[in-house]
């Protein structure tokens, strides 16, 4: 699974919005789905309130169910009521004991109108004894059953997720397992559309199952459907029957086991796009408005299948693979087995995908075909084989198609979100003591996990890494895993003791902090290498850290060193005939840890143009614009400004204000000319015309930012439309009148930001026209930019936008987006409360005055309204307090 967009990165560049209801910050122009910032230093704060080590009570051990009956195989046969929401399913399960003979079975079922419960023996069902409390049947067999005998049971039963109570998390906002998109068609540009999301326990919400990752079963549906409507499930499309009623059936079959989270159904009116994999159906369902991108955006997929294959030795095991992007989803993507979902965000025109292909989601999902469907997790506490994993196969589809560089830039993005969490969090990789299964979809898991993958593979070597991976999937093919049998397979392959790697870093929290210095005894002739760990080591190991060090002579040639970190503070010497130009600690940068290091400019300076490695050129151009106007940090800066990898350009934009004031300015200013007009990445070209916008008041540069109106990069001409904005608002406004009628988000954001600070009345349908239609990241800074223009609005247009605030913070599944419509009310609420004051003491002045007065009347009238407003609005945001139930909201709140 890839969780929402913003749990997968931190979620913390909410931080400065979500701390406090500040609207006068800029807003980042970022949608939800786009790549992370690109300055680590953003995701400074997370949303996460657990404190470290610090539970009081004992911890619950959550153990793996017991497997006490098998399920091989769950036949289904299901049609749907789209005026109720209800699926009418008849199930048919084969089932055998465990290993101890069995007079009863327990299945999980919540929410269910049960109809029928039998035993099937041939043709014939006879009725069995069942006991059902809304979440488990318990069915009383005909007899007693050993572990070689199979048992078939008939269950009639409607399903009804609408009803159900509901539940959810961060990561997965929505537990129903079943959801009815706009089931009336009452919702303009809204299409119809069924879909399921089983982890972590919610397929039982639409068929009776062992609701665990440790089963494993067959499985096939049948489903009824109108005929306009496509469908997809696992494994292949068996047959497809018209029926007289207008409907069609069609029959998909899954021979190969899997997990019942794994189980999936998808309804809607697609068109689906075929593609193929040595001669394997891949095939993509798209709305039929993104038919003709669906190439674009899912079109790597049969190289991803070609890529992963032969770097694990494991051909891709099922019979297919679909991709299906549904509306509304409750989470970022699940990889279902041969039949991953997405989220609406995927779906982008060719010209969006410009900016974000998101193709990190798309290899992340494809890889849990073989971590994840093919080989388990046993339990939710080691949910890291699942997602750690997939994270990692992100970094491996960067470094096979984009590069070292660019695999390198991944990596710093989840060691970012990762650290971000750690602040407030910090606890095992692998927990059996979590308060709920959903906490364990975290950064840890993922982000984290992906890094310490990346670290096992640099300590043994990539021969080894991947065959020991070749080795745990075929040994535990179609199998539920635990952490440890991971280790043995790596233990195997390489005859080491792992446990010293696999304890620190699964079963213990943290992450080193290390404290690096540097130096050169001339009279021994030795490069001098301290370092020291840092961390509290009452709550977070010593640890033992293989790595290697560059010791460079003046010529940049390096020798390196392999150093093995097993003290708190150790000292390391090596033989160097002169004093060293540069000695890089963890020279590979493979290092899970915060680093703080001593060196001069002249060192970092050198790292930049001898080092190899994208963090090596990053963490120089970093540590050298501390001090950006010095001369050598302006050369190094300039000079990155051409750097092979566009964030590093992008980088040294970002750290260019200074040295656009000095001798150099009119160097540095040709050159973000030439980047905002013809650098490959429009993420650069971005950048560089706001950094000429911020740093330069040039009117001759206008030509510059009309021209980013033409550029093919949305981003590129939201910035165009911003830095015309800070020179001739009016002239802004204009231009953004006409680049209202562009479908794309980026744009609308840009345009709202330009309103909320020179918007009149009339803007103010754009902001409701939006709120109705927008959804995910893209519709929080929407709301946020809408705040800030109805608190200089008049009463009435106010009066006007609170409802669409009040549905935003009622309404909204993810809690993030309901605090953001209280948020902004509460904004607008402290506005009248300001004017309120300056009323009062108004009023109190001129009735010593002007007693009397036509003014005072005035004044006195509109005390009136403001107290009024204030107390409608305050008695809404209060209301909406106190229904609120999310653990996150009523701590901020004080509820």
């Amino acid at each position: 699974m890839r969780p929402s967009a913003l749990k997968a990165i931190g979620i913390s560049f909410l931080a400065i919005a979500l701390t406090t209801p500040n609207y006068s910050c800029k807003t980042q122009k970022k949608s939800a789905q786009s790549a992370p910032t690109t300055d680590p230093s953003l995701t400074s704060i997370t949303l996460d309130t657990v404190n470290v080590k610090a539970d009081p009570e004992p911890p619950v051990y959550r153990a793996s169910e017991p497997m006490v009956n098998d399920i091989l195989h769950t036949s289904l046969d299901v049609r749907f009521d789209w005026s109720k929401s209800y699926l009418y399913g008849k199930a048919n399960i084969t089932i055998k004991p465990h290993f101890y003979p069995v007079k009863s079975v327990k299945l999980d079922a919540r929410g269910f109108e049960i109809k029928e419960v039998s035993l099937v023996k041939g043709n014939t069902k006879s009725p069995l004894n069942y006991k059902y409390d809304g979440n488990v049947i318990d069915i009383t067999l005909d007899k007693q059953y050993t572990r070689n005998e199979n048992y078939q049971l008939f269950i009639d039963y409607t399903s009804k997720p609408d009803e159900l109570e509901k539940g959810g998390s961060d990561a997965i906002s929505n537990d129903k397992g079943l959801y009815f998109i706009n089931p009336l068609g009452k919702e303009k540009n809204k299409p119809q559309q069924i879909w399921t999301q089983g982890e972590t326990q919610s397929n039982s919400a639409w068929f009776p199952t062992n609701d665990r990752p440790n089963e494993k079963m067959t499985n096939e549906i049948y489903m009824t459907v109108d005929k306009k409507f496509a469908t997809l499930s696992n494994g292949t499309l068996q047959s497809q029957i018209e029926n007289a009623d207008g409907t069609r059936t069609d029959h998909w079959k899954m021979e190969q086991p899997h997990a019942p989270y794994l189980v999936m159904m998808a309804v809607g009116e697609y068109s689906i796009i075929k593609d193929s994999w040595r001669g394997k159906k891949v095939e993509y369902y798209v709305e039929p408005k993104y038919a003709p991108h669906a190439k674009a955006i899912f079109g790597n997929t049969p190289e991803m299948l070609e890529f992963y294959s032969k770097q694990l030795g494991i051909e891709y095991p099922w019979d297919k693979y679909d991709q299906v992007v549904v509306r509304d989803y409750v989470s970022g993507a699940m990889e279902n087995t041969t039949a991953t979902v997405h989220g609406e965000f995927v779906q982008r025109t060719d010209r969006e995908l410009l900016d974000n292909t998101n193709e990190d989601i798309i290899a992340h999902e494809l890889f849990h075909q073989w971590f994840g469907d093919l080989v388990t997790t046993e339990s939710w506490a080691n949910l890291p084989l699942n997602e750690s994993f997939a994270t990692y196969g992100e970094y491996l589809w960067e470094e096979y198609k984009y590069g070292r560089d660019a695999a390198d830039h991944h990596n710093q993005q989840g060691l970012a979100a990762y650290l971000a969490e750690s602040r407030g969090k910090q606890v095992n990789m692998i927990r059996f003591d979590y308060e709920s299964r959903e906490d364990m979809f975290d950064s840890h898991s993922y982000a984290k996990g992906g890094r310490i993958l990346h670290m096992l593979r640099k300590t043994i070597g990539d021969d080894a890494f991947f065959e020991s991976l070749k080795l745990y999937l075929s040994r535990h093919k179609f199998k539920p895993v635990e952490i440890h049998e991971l280790r043995l397979a790596f233990e195997e392959v390489t005859g080491q003791d792992l446990n010293w790697f696999f304890n620190q870093w699964f079963f213990d929290s943290g992450h080193p902090q290390l404290t690096i210095k540097t130096n050169y005894a001339d009279s021994t002739k030795e490069a001098i290498v301290s370092i020291e760990q840092m961390q509290d080591l009452t709550k977070t190991p010593l640890y033992r850290l293989p790595v290697k060090v560059a010791v460079y002579n003046n010529s940049g040639t390096p020798e390196t060193h392999e150093i093995v970190i097993t003290k708190k503070q150790e000292e390391f010497r090596f033989k160097a005939s002169e004093k060293p130009a540069l000695i890089n600690v963890d020279a590979e940068k493979m290092l899970l840890a915060t680093k703080k290091e001593q060196k001069s400019k002249e060192e970092w300076a050198f790292m930049y143009n001898n080092a190899p490695l994208y963090l090596d050129r990053y963490e120089a151009i970093e540590n050298l614009a501390k001090d950006a106007s010095s001369e050598i940090s302006s050369q190094v800066i300039t000079k990155a400004l051409n750097d092979k990898y566009w964030n590093i350009r992008a980088l040294a934009i970002k750290n260019i204000k200074d040295l656009a004031k000095g001798p150099k300015k009119e160097e540095i200013k040709a050159a973000l000319i030439k980047l905002a007009g013809k650098d490959e990445k429009s993420a650069v070209r971005a950048a560089a015309v706001s950094a000429l916008s911020k740093s330069y008041t040039d009117s001759t540069l206008m030509d510059v930012y009309k021209a980013a109106l033409n550029d093919r990069s949305y981003t590129v001409i939201g910035e165009g439309l911003s830095a015309i904005s800070s020179k001739n608002p009016s002239e802004a406004m204009k231009i953004a009148k006409d680049l209202e009628k562009e479908e794309n988000s980026t744009i609308q954001i840009s345009i709202a930001n330009l309103y909320a600070v020179n918007g009149t009345d009339a803007e103010n349908s754009f902001f409701l026209k939006h709120a109705a239609e927008m959804s995910g990241f893209e519709k929080y800074l929407l709301i946020q930019a809408y705040g800030r223009y109805l608190m200089t609005r008049s009463d009435e247009i106010v009066l006007s936008g609170l409802p669409a605030l009040e549905d935003v913070a009622r309404n909204s599944a993810a809690w993030w987006m309901r605090l953001s419509g209280i948020q902004a009310m509460s904004a607008i609420n402290g506005k009248y409360s300001e004017q309120e004051n300056e009323l009062k003491a108004a009023v109190e002045d001129l009735k010593k005055t002007k007693p009397g007065s036509t003014e005072l009347a005035e004044k006195t009238a509109r005390l009136e309204k403001v107290s009024d407003m204030k107390a409608r609005i305050k008695e809404l945001i209060d209301a909406i307090k106190k229904a609120e139930t999310d653990k996150n909201l009523t701590k901020i709140y004080g509820m």
